[in-house]
């Protein structure tokens, strides 16, 4: 009887002493998991950085778009007939509304990062640069006009993709999800803008190819 009971008492601590690895053993893939995706992040970061060119073939036509949205808030789209419609159409507009012309026309892009502040220069060096920690304000090298606007945009990490969102300073909405494909040489950027004067939101897919 003696011998039973000192069998399961070894058996009963052989198996608390698996349980307690069976757990370390948990923690450690859990670690080795994170640290893992953290380097996987830090390095997506990285290849973010760097000058971006417009590749037409994949991206959406950004006028297509603009009137799709008009269509679908219930607006009407002028008959062109034989006319081709003019390139970037639906380009310009006032002061307060160049983001969205930035963000959906421009071929070119420049990214710059310096944990938390990224910086966005589109053509003729219009500069957005907004914050990844948790700011809900931006500064930027095109904040102040004459009217006293702001533009303001604010970003966060997810998996592995930076999704941005805007508030430009005609009170509108944006909302954008860059991420890296072929290796970190493409970019993916898919956006949904929202302009003030907009009864629909423009849907649209951008698609950059790292320039050398």
């Amino acid at each position: 009887m003696n011998k039973v009971t000192d069998q399961l008492e070894i058996l009963g601590k052989t198996a608390k002493s698996l349980f307690v690895l069976l757990i370390l053993f948990t923690v450690f893939l859990a670690g080795a998991q994170q640290s893992g995706d953290q380097s996987a992040d830090v390095e997506n970061r990285q290849l973010l950085v760097g000058n971006w060119l417009i590749n037409e073939e994949l991206s959406d036509n950004t006028d297509d778009q603009v009137e799709e949205a008009i269509k679908e808030g219930g607006g009407k789209v002028a008959r062109r007939f034989f006319r081709k419609r003019p390139e970037d159409f639906y380009r310009g507009g006032p002061a307060e509304q160049e983001l969205y012309d930035r963000i959906s026309y421009d071929d070119v892009l420049s990214i710059e990062y310096a944990d938390p502040e990224i910086t966005f220069i589109y053509a003729d060096d219009y500069q957005r640069i907004f914050h990844t920690d948790g700011r809900r304000r931006s500064t930027t090298a095109n904040s102040f006009y004459a009217e006293g606007g702001e533009d303001f945009s604010f970003g966060n990490w997810e998996a592995g993709a930076l999704v941005v969102e805007a508030r430009p300073r005609d009170g509108g909405f944006t909302l954008e999800t860059y991420t890296l494909e072929e290796g970190g040489n493409r970019l993916r950027v898919v956006m949904t803008i929202e302009p003030e004067s907009f009864r629909g939101a423009i849907s649209l897919m951008r698609v950059y190819d790292r320039a050398n």
